[in-house]
């Protein structure tokens, strides 16, 4: 029996979104772990969806990565303007 990479690389886009969508809704502060999933789970679906030429496929997992991208750049930004506030407090007080 010969197993194709292509389904192997969808069970694991597929259960990587599963797995990513669970996370965050136990509303844990894992999101720096949650996002690079969920984005990974959207590149696996990609190839998968380019495999088997299916033109919305393509079209909705291509949105979806870009929308993963964007939570995850707006997380990055998040964290930084925090820790920039952080610093700015903690030189104010002494």
């Amino acid at each position: 029996m010969v197993i194709n990479i292509f389904y192997v690389i969808a069970i694991i886009g597929l259960a990587s979104i599963i797995l990513g969508t669970f996370l965050l809704s136990l509303k844990k502060r894992m999101k720096k772990i949650i996002f690079p999933l969920l984005l990974i789970g959207g590149i696996c679906l990609l190839i998968y969806s380019f495999y088997i030429q299916d033109m919305i496929f393509i079209i909705l997992q291509s949105v979806y990565i870009i929308i993963t991208i964007y939570g995850l750049i707006k997380l990055n930004s998040y964290c930084f303007s925090c820790d920039f506030l952080r610093i700015a407090i903690k030189k104010s007080l002494t």
